[in-house]
């Protein structure tokens, strides 16, 4: 299948080019860098040059690529994970996905897309027992950047999956882990960590929902084979909580375990949404991608040697 990708560039964009290109298919990239996109020619993938807010632009290069799937992956992240960071990209990062990813979603249909997969988060399920599935809320009332977060996220889902004449999968990541991440070795999590500055809150009971980019990637492959329209969770099998996998993290790092802190301190620190991920996040399972898409996850890297009876 001819395979159009937008946001090929980003963490996930790499192994999942790679994987489509070894399952047979003819991939087609935006970007709106020349030298971007002579790397992915170099990779074998054809490049469609054009900026994701040219409407115009993005129409003629999807006209012209006549994809029978578009992935849209539309993301702008900072490399380093801190409030300030995070909240200084907000506004881009909310405009690419609405704006430009509206372009992609209108050009898609001008062209006559059978099939649209759309990046989203898996780790916003409002909080309660047990795992989160499909079918639960959003955290629509969480913490402040959290909710912001939540209904944009609501948005761009209700508009993908109420589009007619296209059919339209969301897949709902957990948190990337893996090459290019920031919880690489190399990455900012693992810097922080190191530092002392990535504290286990309160009693650490926020659960996280994890995928290897690299898994991530072969069940974005799968769902362009077989999806149903819809929405996916894609995680592994084992959510865990922060004091469980911060502390397997630290240990895997080869350095001191993380610090506690009280929630009061780190509503006075690090705020309110540090508080919600650290003590409120809740767990999705994979029921479902596993059961459509016949998707495996490997088991966290640091956790795999890890002593969890110890840090339970």
């Amino acid at each position: 299948m001819r395979v159009f990708v937008a946001g090929a560039t980003g963490a996930i964009g790499s192994p999942l080019i790679a994987q489509l290109l070894e399952k047979g298919h003819h991939v087609i990239a935006l970007t709106r860098s020349l030298e971007k996109a002579q790397t992915l020619a170099q990779q074998g993938v054809e490049p469609a040059i054009a900026d994701v807010f040219d409407a115009d632009a993005v129409q003629a290069a999807i006209s012209r690529a006549q994809p029978d799937v578009v992935i849209e992956q539309l993301t702008s992240l900072p490399k380093t994970y801190t409030n300030e960071s995070m909240q200084a990209a907000a506004a881009l990062n909310d405009r690419i996905r609405r704006e430009g990813g509206a372009n992609v979603l209108k050009a898609s249909l001008a062209a006559g897309v059978r099939r649209y997969l759309m990046q989203s988060i898996g780790f916003w399920a409002v909080p309660g027992a047990g795992l989160a599935d499909e079918e639960t809320p959003l955290a629509l009332d969480a913490s402040p950047a959290v909710a912001d977060g939540t209904r944009t996220v609501n948005e761009l889902e209700h508009r993908l999956l109420t589009t007619p004449n296209i059919e339209g999968i969301v897949l709902r990541y957990g948190f990337f882990y893996g090459p290019g991440t920031w919880y690489a070795p190399d990455g900012d999590v693992a810097q922080q960590v190191r530092q002392q500055q990535f504290p286990i809150i309160g009693n650490g009971e926020g659960v996280w929902s994890w995928i290897h980019i690299e898994d991530a990637a072969a069940a974005t492959v799968a769902a362009v084979d077989r999806g149903n329209s819809g929405i996916y969770l894609i995680a592994d099998d084992r959510p865990l909580e922060v004091r469980v996998w911060l502390s397997a993290y630290a240990q895997w790092l080869n350095t001191l375990p993380p610090p506690h802190v009280s929630v009061e301190q780190a509503l006075r620190i690090s705020g309110a949404d540090a508080v919600y991920y650290g003590t409120q996040m809740r767990g999705v399972s994979n029921a479902k991608a596993k059961r459509e898409l016949n998707f495996q996850a490997r088991p966290l890297e640091w956790m795999v040697n890890a002593a969890v009876a110890r840090i339970s």
